[in-house]
């Protein structure tokens, strides 16, 4: 009866001290990532909203900074965009039905000028250039006679050397008229010139191949540059617009303004971080989790969290990561483990954490009570 007695205190004293029937809880504490926000394109601070501890709303307005000239930068992108639009719609549409039609008619002008020089003169042209011939010789033919029925009469003192002098002239003019008659008729005779032919034929297939380009339309790589100018056009615009945006700086999404040192007239440099914020919507809590214990915690369980500073409360968390490596025990680590032996560091994202829930926090992680 005694070795029985003995052996059931035993069995009793080895099922208490059993490490996976005692309480799993660990002690962990609240953190939250942080971010540091600034604009890429920086200037001078025209106006700060938020102050150091305040909390702000994802999209929130931090500072702005002033626009400089980018306005009129922006006004001239689009001016230049809507050309090139202007341009395209141009290209793509092709020549007006009127500008057809006015090739047309240069063509036709053209290649009845081309027709006339190549006839020449018409017969009856050359017929009334020997009437005027003829004309004219009877007209030097008269003078002459004029001229001489006065030579005698003025030897006589019967007429004056005026009216002689008057008969020359006109059988000059008339001899003159005779001499462009009988040039024109020659002219006529010989008919047009081989030059002002192959003048005309050049007018005619210079108008021939204007009005083959109307009717063609626009070629389809004057229209691909056309759409290339204009989305270039376009991706300058968006360029500015996204540096007008970057002018007003934002909060990415719920946070605690932890620093701000900036003021209205302050120069701020591209791309240089000006506000540091505390992310309030990526709330963890990270513990550390001994050896032993590890085979109890996988990714995706969720644990309750009692924090100290919300008594009676459970809030809570998944795991979303342990870590591959083992770590010796931080000092500030507290569990009912012995703190001499290897833990893993395990972090468990708080999904819907109270407005009263700030970094810092201390509390137990309950693994215990933890559910699938």
């Amino acid at each position: 009866m005694v070795l029985i007695l003995l052996g059931m205190v035993g069995a009793a004293t080895w099922l208490s001290t059993r490490p996976q029937d005692q309480p799993f809880v660990v002690s962990g504490f609240v953190e939250a990532d942080r971010a540091r926000v600034g604009s890429r394109v920086g200037g001078r601070v025209a106006e700060v909203m938020v102050h150091e501890g305040q909390q702000v709303s994802a999209g929130e307005t931090l500072y702005r900074l002033e626009a400089f000239d980018l306005d009129r930068q922006l006004a001239e992108a689009e001016a230049q965009a809507a050309a090139a639009e202007a341009e395209l719609q141009r290209l793509t549409e092709g020549f007006r039905p009127e500008e057809v039609a006015q090739a047309q008619a240069a063509r036709d002008r053209a290649r009845t000028v081309l027709e006339r020089r190549t006839a020449g003169p018409r017969s009856q042209e050359v017929s009334i250039a020997r009437e005027q011939l003829r004309q004219s010789q009877a007209t030097l033919e008269l003078a002459r006679l004029e001229r001489d029925r006065i030579i005698p009469l003025v030897r006589e003192q019967s007429m004056s050397q005026l009216e002689l002098d008057r008969a020359e002239k006109q059988v000059v003019s008339a001899d003159a008229g005779v001499a462009i008659a009988r040039q024109q008729l020659a002219l006529l005779e010989e008919g047009t010139r081989k030059e002002e032919i192959a003048e005309a034929a050049a007018q005619l297939a210079e108008a021939e191949a204007l009005l083959k380009l109307r009717q063609a339309g626009t070629r389809a790589s004057e229209i691909a540059a056309a759409e290339a100018r204009l989305r270039a056009a376009r991706a300058h615009v968006d360029a500015i617009r996204e540096r007008l945006a970057e002018l007003v700086v934002r909060a990415p999404q719920a946070s605690v303004v932890e620093a701000i040192d900036l003021r209205p007239g302050d120069l701020v440099a591209p791309n240089a971080p000006t506000v540091n914020l505390l992310l309030t919507e990526s709330l963890y809590v990270r513990a550390f989790v001994p050896e032993a214990r590890l085979d109890r915690v996988r990714i995706g369980l969720k644990v309750p969290v009692a924090l100290d500073a919300l008594p009676g409360q459970r809030v809570e968390a998944v795991v979303t990561y342990v870590s591959s490596q083992a770590e010796f025990t931080p000092r500030n680590v507290q569990t009912p483990e012995e703190r001499s032996k290897q833990v893993f560091r395990v972090k468990l994202s708080l999904t819907n954490p109270p407005g009263e829930v700030r970094a810092g926090m201390l509390g137990d992680v309950r693994f215990d009570e933890a559910t699938q």
